[in-house]
């Protein structure tokens, strides 16, 4: 499946907030990495992944220019799964220095809104959802 195609066709505009003001430059590939995530949108909610909590660690390997992206989702059947982890690989793959991306998925500790960072709650009350 072409999820490319079927993202722009979908998306209808949308657009997320910037990433948050960061003062100091990324230490290493898996925080510029982890930073890149802030523009990866949830597909169901105006917010980043990073901020609705479904980034549970990034590892990096400068040398082998690879990154792990640990993940989890909201519900194991959650629909958007195969389109997060597509939008993840791509804007990584992006980047300059990362050739091979991999995605560990993960349910153990289960998703709660309690891992919706402070930041995210705020852009959802903005859109009227309530956490």
């Amino acid at each position: 499946m072409d999820f490319g195609a079927v993202l722009r066709e979908t998306r209808g505009g949308r657009e997320l907030p910037p990433p948050p003001a960061f003062t100091e430059p990324a230490a290493d590939l898996a925080e510029r990495a982890r930073r890149a995530l802030y523009e990866v949108a949830d597909p169901e909610f105006p917010i980043s992944i990073v901020d609705l909590g479904l980034v549970r660690g990034v590892e990096g390997d400068e040398k082998a220019g690879s990154v792990t992206v640990h993940l989890t989702f909201t519900a194991t059947a959650c629909p958007c799964m195969d389109f997060i982890e597509w939008d993840v690989r791509q804007r990584l793959l992006e980047m300059d220095g990362i050739r091979k991306v991999e995605i560990v998925t993960g349910w153990d500790p289960p998703w709660t809104t309690a891992a919706i960072s402070a930041r995210g709650r705020r852009l959802l009350r903005s859109v009227g959802v309530v956490t």
